[in-house]
């Protein structure tokens, strides 16, 4: 948690152009983002070879992953404390909706092969970095920020002097760069707290049935040889099952006898008890069998066991157990996942013309769709807080991905940060040659807007700002007539269409009050411009 916290906060902007550091490390890692990913794309990205490394660990170890890195794991944890979900005492939990897991899984992969990307929905990850960088970032810094202002300014003199260096240590080490503001910051805040509130019902109650990724890892774990012995819990405790967060244990029966055994014990026995009868069999005190692939190794069970028998070690693997998910479920899922992209492509906001500006780098929009995940990263890392996430206006599918909103921010013409941190190379990275000569987009003047155009008003800010090397916003002199009567030359902007790159600085620093009078829109709604180089 502590790593992930740190990696969070590197994912900024600290006056260097470069982030030397693997910000990213826990996307590429992710198995289920490099399976995604690879079935959307055909390709395998080279970036995400970690998760094959994590992929085979689990192999070896088990469902490791789940109980000893992920760091969503640890914040549901502590919301279980204090929701207090400890079960009573004697009382073991009946809500078993496992299979919804296998489901969400079965349905995001055969999206990914129709180049659906749904991973971002349900991805732990991707979750948890928009929660907490599209809503507890930005209030946690306003608040602190606000308190301490309060003091500089309006507080006496001793207690600035006390309050200053410690804010110029959060400011150096804990707070962001700068006061962000995002679009669809209630829904992100409120989907990562949602997952917490879960933990009213049951513990763990996001990983037990809904994580797609605790999914994958348990199909993984099924095979591998570092396991908890003994495989069932003790007759006549129950404290493993009692307290297993992850219920990793379902009863069984340990004695089961023939019809024609039963029936000839029945003739020898009158006073057989008709309540041990189940289907023709007869069965005892039922024991509890562990699942290997619902175990996270969170070893809890090593210290309550009053006997002390409880161990975990390697050996060679049981039989597979089935999938605890139904074939009509599973299939259910698959058609659903099959479904989908059909549906999407017959949405009519698909046919309209794209006039999103997505960031430099970024792939043509179908690939784009397909291989980003939604995580938040380029979003987070933006200096001029302009990328944002796209919301419902152009349908399900591309929400949460990255669009730049030029009255919010410009795209910074020598940053390439986010590239740098995509995981999956859906913004592709750049060097700042490539960078300068990247089309985003193109401006365009509305001339009932423009101060030049509408009210003959001198206004020359946009040339100013234009930061290609040969300014893509040139001047037309005209001459019109003064108040006086006197003839005055007036300069009327107007955009060069193959030097503007769509960087948004002009719409950002517009004058004119509400909407800019100059607009830049998306390179989809353009000529075709391959990929974003002229």
């Amino acid at each position: 948690m502590i790593v992930f916290l740190v990696l969070f906060r590197l994912t900024d902007y600290t006056g260097s152009d470069t982030i030397p550091y693997a910000v990213n490390i826990f996307f590429r890692i992710d198995p289920l983002v490099g399976a995604c990913v690879t079935l959307a794309t055909r390709t395998f990205i080279h970036l995400l070879w970690p998760c094959l490394v994590m992929a085979a660990l689990t192999l070896f170890f088990g469902r490791f992953f789940c109980g000893w890195i992920c760091p969503l794991g640890t914040l549901i944890d502590m919301a279980g404390h204090g929701f207090k979900t400890d079960r009573k005492a004697g009382a073991v939990s009946t809500v078993n909706l496992r299979f919804l897991k296998y489901a969400i899984l079965a349905l995001v992969l055969f999206s990914s092969l129709f180049s659906i990307q749904l991973l971002g929905f349900v991805d732990p990850f991707a979750l948890l970095v928009r929660g907490m960088a599209f809503g507890f970032d930005p209030v946690f810094n306003f608040v602190v920020t606000r308190v301490f202002d309060g003091i500089y300014l309006s507080g006496p003199a001793w207690l600035s002097n006390l309050t200053e260096p410690v804010y110029l240590i959060l400011k150096s080490f804990i707070l962001p760069y700068k006061q962000s503001f995002f679009y669809l910051s209630y829904l992100s805040f409120f989907l990562l707290s949602g997952i917490m509130i879960l933990e009213i019902f049951d513990k763990r109650f996001w990983c037990k049935n809904f994580c797609p990724l605790g999914a994958l890892f348990a199909l993984l774990s099924k095979i591998s040889i570092f396991r908890r012995r003994p495989v069932h819990a003790c007759e006549g405790c129950h404290l493993c099952e009692k307290k297993c967060p992850m219920n990793a244990f379902e009863p069984t029966a340990i004695e089961m006898l023939s019809k024609e055994k039963l029936f000839k014990e029945m003739l020898a026995d009158e006073k057989l008890s008709s309540e041990k009868v189940v289907n023709g069999n007869r069965t005892s005190e039922a024991k509890y069998r562990f699942m290997g692939e619902e175990c996270t190794l969170c070893m809890d069970c090593i210290g309550y066991c009053p006997r002390k028998i409880t161990g975990f070690g390697f050996g060679l693997p049981e039989k597979p157990m089935p999938v605890d998910i139904g074939r009509r479920q599973l299939v259910t899922a698959g058609l659903a996942g099959v479904f989908l992209p059909v549906l999407s492509r017959t949405n009519a906001r698909y046919r309209m013309p794209d006039n999103a500006l997505r960031p430099p780098g970024a792939m043509a929009e179908d690939d784009f769709l397909a291989t980003c995940i939604r995580c938040g990263e380029c979003m987070k890392v933006c200096i001029t807080n302009g990328l944002q996430p796209l919301g419902i206006e152009k349908g399900l599918e591309p929400l949460f991905t990255p669009i730049l909103v030029p009255r919010l921010g410009y795209c910074e013409f020598n940053c390439t940060l986010c590239s740098q941190v995509c995981p999956t190379q859906a913004i592709e990275p750049l060097s700042k040659e490539k960078k300068h000569a990247f089309v985003m987009g193109t401006a365009w003047f509305d001339k009932n807007r423009c101060l030049p155009h509408a009210e003959k008003i001198s206004c020359i800010v946009c040339e100013e700002h234009c930061p290609v090397h040969h300014k893509a916003i040139q001047f037309d002199e005209v001459k019109i007539r003064g108040a006086n009567g006197e003839i005055l030359l007036l300069k009327q902007p107007r955009v060069v269409t193959d030097r503007c790159i769509g960087c948004g600085i002009c719409e950002h620093v517009c004058p004119v009050p509400g909407e800019a009078a100059v607009r830049v829109v998306g390179r989809g709604s353009q000529k075709d411009l391959g990929n974003g180089y002229p």
